[in-house]
Formats: C-alpha cells, sequence, structure tokens
C-alpha cells in the first residue's frame, strides 16, 4: 500500500536523522499501539535493533496485560530497557483535576530519567489527529531545559526539512509519528504483524482504544476482535480516539496545561 510505504519511510528517515544529530537520544515507551509502532519502525531503521535506550516511565498503575508484554517484548526485540518510577501523587500540582494530576506523574518521572541520564533528545509516539493540542507539534520540537514546551515557538517545518542543530542546553523530543493517522496504525500493525497488547480487542461488547493508567481508562462499546474489525469500526465511528482516557473530560484547558509543562 503506497500510503503505508511513504509513512514508513517518512519516519525511519526521522528516526535516523535524531540518532544522527542528537545525543544522547532515547526512546518512550509506553506499551500501546503507538510505540509498539514506533519501536518497529527503530527495528527497521537500525538493522533489525534499537540502538537508543528505550524508557518506559511507570506510574505502577497499569494493566496487568501491559507489564506482561512489556517483559516478553523487551526480551524479544533485545531492548536496552530502562524503567523508572514516577513520583507520588502528592508531589504533583494539586491545582490539577484529579485524572490530569495523576497522568502529570508521568511528566514528573520522565523529567527525572531526563535529568538522570543527561538525554537530550526523546523520541515520542504521539500523533496530530490524537488530541487537538498534539496537532501544534512540530517532528522536532525543542524545549527548554526543564522539558517546557512553548507551542508559539516552534521551528518551521517544510518539505521534510527539519532542524536538528539545537543549542547544547535544549532539550529535544522528537515524534516520528506525527503525520499518521489512528487507521494508518492499525493498517500498518495488520501489515506488519506486529503484536499489540490483547486489550486493544474486544470482549464482552467492550475493548480499548487507548490504554492508559488502568484505574483512568475505560473501554468503550464494540464488538471489533479483529484487526480488519477495529479498521472497518475506526472508518464509521465519529468518537474520538480518547474517548475512554478520564482526563479528555476534565476541564478544558488541562491537557494543554499538561502538554506545555512536558506531558508525552
Amino acid at each position: 500500500m503506497q500510503r503505508l510505504d511513504q509513512l514508513e519511510a517518512q519516519s525511519v528517515y526521522i528516526l535516523r536523522e535524531a540518532y544522527a544529530a542528537i545525543t544522547p537520544l532515547a526512546m518512550l515507551w509506553s506499551l500501546g499501539k503507538d510505540s509498539n509502532v514506533m519501536v518497529w519502525l527503530a527495528r527497521k531503521a537500525f538493522g533489525g535493533h534499537v540502538p537508543f535506550p528505550v524508557v518506559h516511565v511507570d506510574t505502577g498503575k497499569k494493566f496487568k496485560e501491559m507489564y506482561a508484554f512489556r517483559e516478553e517484548y523487551a526480551a524479544s526485540w533485545n531492548l536496552k530497557l530502562v524503567v523508572r518510577d514516577c513520583p507520588p501523587i502528592e508531589e504533583i500540582d494539586p491545582s490539577l483535576p484529579g485524572s490530569a494530576r495523576s497522568a502529570a506523574r508521568k511528566t514528573a518521572g520522565l523529567k527525572n530519567v531526563v535529568e538522570e541520564f543527561g538525554f537530550q533528545g526523546v523520541i515520542a509516539g504521539i500523533r496530530r489527529d490524537e488530541q487537538a493540542t498534539r496537532a501544534k507539534e512540530r517532528v522536532f520540537s525543542p524545549r527548554d531545559t526543564t522539558g517546557k514546551w512553548d507551542f508559539r515557538d516552534q521551528p518551521m517545518e517544510f518539505w521534510d526539512q527539519f532542524k536538528t542543530d539545537f543549542p547544547p542546553e535544549t532539550h529535544v523530543r522528537i515524534h516520528p509519528l506525527l503525520h499518521w493517522t489512528e487507521v494508518d496504525i492499525w493498517r500498518y500493525i495488520q501489515r506488519e504483524r506486529i503484536p499489540i497488547v490483547q486489550l486493544y480487542y474486544a470482549r464482552d461488547g467492550k475493548r480499548y482504544r487507548s490504554l492508559g493508567d488502568a484505574d483512568i481508562t475505560n473501554p468503550v462499546d464494540s464488538n471489533a476482535a479483529t484487526i480488519e474489525e477495529i479498521i472497518e469500526e475506526l472508518e464509521s465511528t465519529r468518537a474520538p480516539e480518547r474517548a475512554g482516557r478520564a482526563m479528555d473530560h476534565e476541564s478544558e484547558d488541562a491537557f494543554e496545561r499538561l502538554r506545555s509543562a512536558g506531558y508525552m
């Protein structure tokens, strides 16, 4: 399929550009469908292995199926896995709504990991179609030394010409899936036979369309038990992908506050 080939080639190019220009570099692995596609693309880009650490910033509240998946495929894919726990909720901004405050633990956890290892660049699997605030992102997105993101001060990116020569103190997020859509992700998973957590498939009339912490993520009504059925469902639904994420139903500015502070 031509579109998938084009998306794959673009993402591989971005990953290689990041590896050539930014060091030290790491990739975030949330264990969800998008980050599994991202790891898969990195293995394609670098001869079957991922040459930089793969980081799971762990809230300790993931589904048990996600932890089992992490252990199995970190070994199977021979990943340089780094797991670090997030700070407790008591250390997080109390002015945030409840679910957003819980999610913000990952921001604080990531800041700690970046400081511990000195990562200048972090590769993340976000997409523009996933959430309105993420639509403002760049492929190579500079942050300040604390990880804060100013969407009003981002480099122009025309015709795949990416700015990669940032000052040494700049922290950079790299987004190789930014141009993909949710349906693209599923079609690529289908074509490449990429392993995913089984919670994405329907059981008893419910499935998870997006995976986060077990206590703030809810399934959606669905009978889609195969990838073919998931793709068919997505082509006809108008429900947002993150409909099952509790924090997306809280105050209007909660997600933008999280993103500005460094949320993934």
